[in-house]
């Protein structure tokens, strides 16, 4: 991030066990009019990323262009708010996401959950139904420690975590170096798991996944359908898509997905 982003950014306080935490954040008010009815967008990232990136960052242009009030931010740990990323865990930053829902945004929302975000996303569905109007997805992992990292870690790596209480997990992703993965981070988790139970919403949701994706197996977003209990789900499978899906047509396709949401949650 730039020193002008940075210097632009808004931060807001929140009171946590370790003290007052900054959330940074961006609010863009790109709607023409207040009296517009239509929803918020919320860009809710991935485990590791922050409010700088190609998703979050092609939001605002393209909501800007579709005259959408639109927020981004990151959680502790993560881009330019407070906080180490080792000490996070999925409690703390769904309050952080939380605490910017009731802070910084009004009115009905679309949350567009990447990875975690999708995770935290359909948490907020459970906490704010009324104000949740339907979902975007990408690549959406609910339950992640616990159903997707802890299986596949080797006996040497459990061993750290069982003894030491932490292990250097190496990163998916080519040139980014490892990062800290706690056993509080994985045991403090399973009280947010989702996919053993059902998230009531009844609202539309599309999710899109990378048949290519390294991280999320291509099995989960359908169990991410299952657990939902709206009967508007759509499920789109992108060819030769990554983790990440964040390549120009990529984006693109996000792009239109969005709209098609707000077309069916705005009266």
């Amino acid at each position: 991030m730039t020193k002008e982003n940075t210097k632009a950014a808004s931060f807001l306080t929140r009171n946590t066990d370790l003290g007052e935490a900054q959330i940074a954040y961006f609010f863009h008010a790109f709607k023409e009019s207040k009296d517009m009815n239509t929803p918020t967008i919320v860009f809710c990232g991935g485990f590791k990323s922050n409010m700088e990136g190609s998703k979050a960052l092609f939001l605002r242009d393209f909501c800007a262009k579709n005259k959408l009030d639109y927020c981004r931010f990151d959680y502790q740990g993560h881009g330019i708010s407070s906080g180490d990323f080792a000490d996070g865990t999925i409690g703390d930053w769904f309050q952080d996401t939380l605490a910017i829902i009731d802070q910084v945004t009004t009115g009905p929302l679309i949350l567009v959950g990447s990875s975690m975000g999708g995770w935290m996303s359909m948490l907020l569905t459970h906490a704010r139904p009324e104000r949740i109007k339907g979902l975007v997805l990408i690549a959406p992992a609910p339950d992640f420690p616990t159903k997707l990292m802890w299986p596949e870690l080797d006996e040497a790596a459990k061993q750290d975590l069982e003894t030491k209480g932490v292990w250097y997990r190496p990163s998916e992703f080519e040139g980014e170096e490892s990062y800290p993965i706690s056993m509080k981070f994985i045991e403090e988790s399973k009280s947010h798991n989702l996919l053993d139970g059902s998230v009531e919403f009844n609202g539309p949701v599309h999710i899109i996944h990378g048949l290519e994706d390294e991280v999320v197996p291509n099995d989960h977003p359908f169990k991410v359908a299952d657990c939902l209990t709206s009967t508007d789900i759509t499920i789109e499978m992108v060819k030769a898509g990554d983790h990440r899906l964040s390549n120009p047509d990529e984006l693109n396709r996000l792009g239109k997905r969005v709209l098609e949401i707000v077309s069916k949650t705005t009266t």
